[in-house]
């Protein structure tokens, strides 16, 4: 990892989350919740949804038409290394893997591809430890 996370989030605004879940007890629908209240857009990847957290749902990374700047994972580790050669597909910034899910391939990937790499930290924890909100991106 080059940056911090502190720094990826400063200077992220749309942020894709792999995993979105439909289940609002479930960590994979707070966490992207809360980083919406903070003012980031949210792009929720499921293959379920139509819709999730008041946005449009696509049903992978490669069918989002715009750019991300932040992947989020909310899958296993072991989907975490085909996430990240998405993510590098599409041209993230940067590839975030929620608490609890690490990766070495993922993080090779992510690396060889420029990206920068988080693993095994919550995006709304990190955002709320450094105070950081964003303008509505939309």
């Amino acid at each position: 990892m080059s940056s911090t996370p502190e720094e990826i989030l400063r200077r992220a605004s749309t942020i894709a989350v792999v995993g979105a879940s439909r289940d609002d007890s479930k960590a994979a629908a707070q966490v992207p919740r809360t980083l919406q209240r903070r003012g980031f857009r949210i792009v929720p990847v499921n293959p379920l949804a139509d819709t999730l957290f008041g946005e449009r749902a696509y049903k992978s990374l490669s069918d989002i038409p715009f750019p991300v700047d932040v992947v989020d994972v909310f899958r296993p580790s072991a989907d975490a290394a085909e996430i990240a050669r998405q993510a590098a597909a599409i041209g993230a910034r940067a590839l975030w893997l929620q608490q609890g899910i690490v990766s070495a391939e993922a993080r090779s990937v992510a690396l060889a591809a420029g990206m920068d790499y988080v693993e095994d930290r919550c995006l709304a924890v990190e955002a709320s430890i450094h105070r950081i909100f964003r303008e509505n991106p939309l």
